[in-house]
């Protein structure tokens, strides 16, 4: 008990101490299309994202509130009923996934500034360094591969290969980022989701839950 007591005393005094940080499909995520023409059907149920993608593709983001900005790993589960084939997911125009998850990170004086901006500016923010984890592709798992659109702000994480399945994931994003982009990473400032089959006209069901980080 006076162990436990102790343990508990000494959590209330680290100012960097993050209890895991639930988050919710409800209010604050914003759809960014990449086509007026294109849009995926994302699906909010508090708990669970519903991802479906025919022949689309477009992301939904949200920006982290400041008291998760220190967060170093994150949990989620997820599940694909419907696939995209297996694609190179180097190529522009050739990279279509399942499900893409974006942990986008900025040092604390760029975060600030940028509060107010949108995904796009944030994507372009030369400070960013985005962390990409992936559902689908034709790579190994656990290979971390550039990013054709973001070149040295983003890398590819493939997290699960393409097909069908469920899997709940648990990711060190320190060291995952220190591993991609040789440093420690900076303030989690925001995630997105997105799906991606315009490029081979095919089609995406799937779900994300249970989303923390921590």
């Amino acid at each position: 008990m006076k162990r436990h007591a102790a343990f508990l005393a000494a959590m209330l005094v680290l100012p960097n101490f993050v209890f895991g940080q639930q988050i919710s499909f409800t209010d604050g995520w914003k759809e960014q299309r990449f086509s007026m023409f294109s849009s995926n059907e994302f699906t909010l149920g508090g708990n669970t994202l519903g991802v479906k993608s025919d022949g689309t593709v477009s992301l939904l983001w949200r920006a982290l509130p400041e008291v998760a900005w220190n967060s170093r790993a994150a949990q989620w589960n997820w599940a694909v009923d419907v696939s995209v084939p297996a694609t190179d997911l180097t190529k522009k125009g050739g990279d279509d996934r399942n499900l893409s998850l974006y942990f986008l990170f900025l040092p604390e004086a760029a975060a600030r500034k940028a509060q107010d901006q949108g995904i796009r500016a944030l994507l372009d923010n030369p400070d960013v360094r985005v962390l990409i984890y992936v559902w689908g592709g034709a790579h190994a798992k656990g290979q971390v591969l550039p990013n054709p659109y973001l070149g040295p702000r983003g890398r590819t994480v493939v997290q699960q290969g393409t097909g069908t399945g469920s899997a709940s994931e648990r990711v060190d994003l320190a060291r995952d980022h220190q591993r991609a982009f040789g440093e420690a990473p900076a303030s989690l400032v925001g995630l997105a989701v997105s799906s991606d089959s315009d490029d081979t006209s095919s089609a995406v069901v799937a779900r994300i839950s249970g989303l923390q980080v921590n």
